[in-house]
């Protein structure tokens, strides 16, 4: 009932403002996007599994709230709020949050966008244009499951855009107040604290140029530990660190994207690896796209690498609906057990060996 009252009230938000100021524009929209996978080799006995993933097919699920205002002088007040939805039961995602995606109020002009609250951080933007398949149920993401869900509580974030550059910083005083896990939404830092002024706290920054041909992207993203925190980094005194430099260029109809992103997490017993990418999308013909990734993991002083290829097909049967399919083949080193498909936790194959996921599904947005 709390979040049909939270609903209903942002509904009605939405309906008031808009009668009330002509200057103020005010979007609902979402995505709702189903699919149904099959793994091979699923541990622990090896067979195969199938499911209606909770986390995402081609793209997340999500319902969202978008507004601006004209305050005049060319300032604009704008806000977000955005849900993620979980097609197979109707939950919400993001340990159960109301507005877990995106949840924050600004102001922009032609100097750029200033945000407060839960926001994405500099890394997401970075990896936008040059990670051809995004938070795709088949994706790098496999391996790291931060890189779809990049964002921070409690932040600060500037992003302007100039002559084709792009620069940009997050700092956020308390991360992840939300338990949701250990899973990708969630990473069990409390956000704020008194005690301790380092404790879970975030920072990114982002140097980007686009042209219409090609783009380069830099950025550094930095989560600091706390009590209690996943993922080892139960000290404050702890960082886990993404730094990439990647980048895109279109040659006739196809594109080109790849890039590398250096990791060094501290509460891992091997906190160095390199995540490299190359991947394409090309247009065969005005309503089917195809799309291909190859994805290496190189675990510094340690045999634990990985190997992962994926393959796409989107066919759109509208300008809001596409059905599609794909498959991906994960090979693992040492006693890497990384599943081929990142669109549910669970279901990774035996350590040190392969894993097989193919995937159909449809998705409208609106």
């Amino acid at each position: 009932m709390r979040t049909q009252h939270i609903l209903a009230g942002a509904a009605a938000l939405v309906v008031a403002s808009g009668s009330a100021l002509a200057q103020t524009s005010l979007t609902m929209y979402g995505i709702m996007d189903v699919a149904v996978e099959h793994i091979t080799n699923a541990a622990p006995d090896g067979g195969g599994l199938t499911r209606v993933p909770a986390l995402t097919g081609s793209l997340p699920s999500r319902l969202g709230f978008r507004g601006i205002e004209d305050l005049g002088g060319g300032l604009n007040a704008n806000f977000t709020l955005e849900m993620g939805i979980a097609p197979d039961s109707g939950s919400m995602n993001q340990g159960g949050r109301a507005f877990g995606r995106q949840a924050f109020v600004g102001l922009s002009g032609p100097w750029g966008n200033l945000g407060f609250g839960r926001q994405y951080t500099m890394l997401f933007w970075s990896l936008l244009d040059s990670d051809v398949l995004g938070p795709h149920m088949h994706s790098m993401a496999n391996f790291d499951p931060y890189l779809p869900n990049t964002r921070a509580d409690n932040s600060i974030a500037y992003r302007g855009s100039f002559s084709g550059f792009t620069v940009g910083a997050t700092y956020s005083l308390g991360r992840d107040v939300t338990n949701a896990g250990p899973s990708p939404a969630g990473t069990n830092c409390p956000g704020e604290s008194a005690t301790d002024s380092r404790a879970c706290r975030e920072w990114s920054a982002l140097v980007k140029y686009e042209s219409a041909k090609w783009g380069a992207a830099a950025a550094v993203d930095e989560l600091r530990g706390g009590p209690a925190a996943f993922g080892g980094l139960t000290s404050s005194s702890l960082t886990d660190r993404r730094a990439t430099v990647n980048g895109y260029v279109r040659l006739a109809s196809a594109k080109f994207g790849a890039g590398v992103i250096r990791r060094n997490n501290q509460g891992s017993a091997t906190p160095k690896s390199d995540l490299w990418f190359l991947g394409v999308t090309y247009p065969v013909t005005p309503v089917v796209t195809v799309d291909s990734q190859i994805v290496r993991l190189d675990m510094k002083n340690s045999s634990n690498d990985a190997n992962l290829f994926i393959v796409r097909g989107i066919y759109a049967l509208s300008k809001r609906t596409a059905v599609y399919a794909s498959a991906s083949h994960v090979s693992n080193g040492g006693t890497a057990n990384f599943s081929a498909s990142g669109a549910q936790a669970g279901g990774n194959p035996p350590a040190g060996t392969g894993q097989t996921g193919i995937g159909v599904g449809v998705r409208h947005t609106f």
